[in-house]
């Protein structure tokens, strides 16, 4: 599975996909800081990559994308330290794999996760 993390997702996040075998990329490292959320989603979907992100329009935008492969994992997190992130991130990978492969948007609570496949309103 490959990853395009958000400026608001640390660093530290990607290194943690990194080390458990996963691509991933962050926005700092392509130097696309200032890049608009629509054209994050088109390349993340271009290079078959789920977005990571704290930003809640990503959610819309992908429910709004007309059945393009794509995925968004959205932290909804109080606790935003980065121990934390990586727990609840390992946490939804082992239980949203396949529907981030189809096409999904994953929201990583502290508690719980929830997901909603692509395109929204279709029976999985």
């Amino acid at each position: 599975m490959r990853f395009l993390a958000d400026m608001g997702v640390s660093l530290r996040i990607v290194r943690w996909l990194l080390e458990q075998g996963y691509d991933a990329t962050h926005l700092r490292n392509e130097e696309l800081h200032r890049m608009p959320n629509g054209k994050i989603f088109e390349k993340a979907i271009a290079e078959n990559r789920v977005v990571l992100t704290f930003d809640l329009d990503f959610g819309e935008i992908a429910a709004l994308s007309r059945g393009q492969k794509g995925s968004v994992i959205v932290f909804r997190l109080h606790n935003t330290r980065t121990a934390h992130v990586i727990d609840r991130l390992a946490a939804a990978l082992d239980h949203c794999k396949s529907a981030l492969e189809t096409g999904a948007i994953v929201v990583v609570e502290e508690q719980r996760h929830r997901i909603r496949y692509l395109p929204i309103g279709e029976i999985h």
